[in-house]
């Protein structure tokens, strides 16, 4: 450590190659995901989503599964996709109160994950591993099931349009979210899918994901750099960074856009 208090050989490339590679693939599916979840107007549903699949994690940690396991991974999935099921039902039978009824499964999925974890003594690190996620752990192998996944679930949503109505959105959704909360925990998914979406929600389609991938990409690599350079949490510290990026660039653009097209409204 150097006497200005920042440790330049932090700056592995071995451990923020890998974390910033897995920031890239959730930004992939999160910035397409999160323009539709704006335009549905539920908010929340990843957060409902995630935990539901956190909720599947915990049960299979908790019977001491391996975290890199298959049980793991088909426990959160099937969790997940039951949560999507469920989501998918309630909006075709109570569209109206649909978003306070996702609110109440994620306090039920929350509070289901303290109640599973409250006799356990490690359950409190195990929490603290869904919720802000350990990114700088992430290997290359980690990541090579999750392109594939990824690559499939993107091709399904630009190709096939009339998947994103119905239970195909629930279903991509689910898979999705699965594969990123176990990469980045539950902030940073909630992170990637709405801040960016938000700063660029007036923009036309094309645009606004270029843009909202520009906000993320640029908040994982400033978040990543800042979190090794102060020792600091990466997923909360990526998460500010974030949002200071979706603020300063969608500020900038959005000025621009608007001498541009006078008509734009905010």
């Amino acid at each position: 450590m150097n006497p200005g208090g920042i440790d330049w050989q932090s700056l592995d490339p071995g451990i923020l190659g890998p974390a910033f590679c897995a920031g890239l693939l959730v930004l992939a599916t999160h910035v397409p995901l999160g323009r539709e979840v704006l335009k549905r107007g539920i908010i929340f549903i990843d957060l409902a989503v995630a935990q539901i699949a956190g909720l599947g994690m915990l049960a299979a940690q908790i019977n001491d599964w391996q975290l890199e396991g298959w049980g793991v991974q088909a426990t959160a999935a099937g969790s997940a996709l039951l949560g999507a099921i469920l989501l998918g039902w309630l909006d075709t039978h109570w569209p109206k109160v649909q978003e306070a009824l996702i609110g109440i499964i994620f306090v039920l999925a929350a509070t289901g994950s303290l109640l599973l974890i409250a006799h356990n003594p490690h359950g409190g690190e195990h929490i603290k591993e869904l919720l802000s996620g350990q990114i700088l752990w992430v290997g290359w192998s980690q990541l090579v099931p999750v392109v594939a996944l990824y690559t499939l679930l993107l091709a399904l949503w630009f190709r096939l349009p009339r998947l994103r109505g119905g239970f195909g959105f629930y279903l991509i959704f689910a898979l999705a979210i699965t594969a990123s909360v176990q990469l980045v925990g539950v902030y940073l998914v909630f992170t990637s899918l709405i801040v960016p979406a938000l700063a660029t929600r007036t923009h036309p389609y094309w645009r606004g994901i270029a843009l909202a991938w520009l906000i993320g990409v640029t908040g994982y690599a400033l978040g990543l750099l800042f979190s090794a350079l102060a020792d600091l949490p990466s997923g909360p510290a990526i998460v500010w960074s974030i949002a200071i990026s979706a603020l300063t660039i969608g500020y900038v653009v959005n000025n621009g856009w608007r001498k541009k097209d006078p008509t734009t409204t905010v």
